[in-house]
């Protein structure tokens, strides 16, 4: 077992942690757990009314980040005016590959899987797993995007909509 590097992280720090988005360190605490002390970082994803504890010297093991950078929300807004690529794979498939893709945690990937998942209003119906996979991914992206640029969701929503809807037309 190798050594990770503890990661630099700060109360009231916006982390992103892959299977849940983005949070926010609340705390740094010891803890005993099973005889032995732990650091943890105590992370809350308010949106979900969850609290997150992650072992310090496992963060990076577990996919725990910091922000992207503008140039990466920049380059997430590019992937999602480019053409969306959909596999001739079943369904199944390719659920399963976008539920791969939005657990990354990697926000180009994320607008990846919105891109392919958007649909206008004169395409066709998404069914009941496309739209849960595309809300999903969706919400991740605006997060992340509020996050960055320190607006509030809804601008991020309304951003992420604008460029989808030029996409379109």
């Amino acid at each position: 077992m190798t050594k990770t590097k503890k990661m630099e992280f700060r109360p009231n720090d916006y982390v992103v942690y892959p299977a849940h988005g983005v949070g926010q360190i609340v705390s740094i605490e010891e803890q005993e757990i099973a005889g032995i002390k732990l650091e943890l970082f105590v992370i809350s994803f308010e949106k979900d009314k969850m609290t997150l504890r992650v072992p310090t010297h496992k963060a990076t093991e577990a996919g725990l980040r910091s922000l992207s950078t503008p140039d990466i929300v920049s380059q997430a807004m590019k992937t999602l005016k480019g053409k969306a690529k959909v596999k001739r794979a079943m369904w199944s498939r390719r659920a399963q590959e976008y539920e791969q893709k939005i657990n990354s945690g990697d926000l180009i990937a994320i607008a990846e899987v919105v891109r392919d998942l958007h649909r206008t209003d004169d395409q066709r119906e998404q069914s009941y797993s496309e739209r849960q996979l595309y809300e999903a991914a969706l919400e991740r992206l605006t997060r992340e995007v509020a996050a960055v640029s320190g607006s509030d969701e809804i601008a991020a929503q309304k951003q992420v909509d604008d460029v989808l809807i030029t996409r379109a037309a």
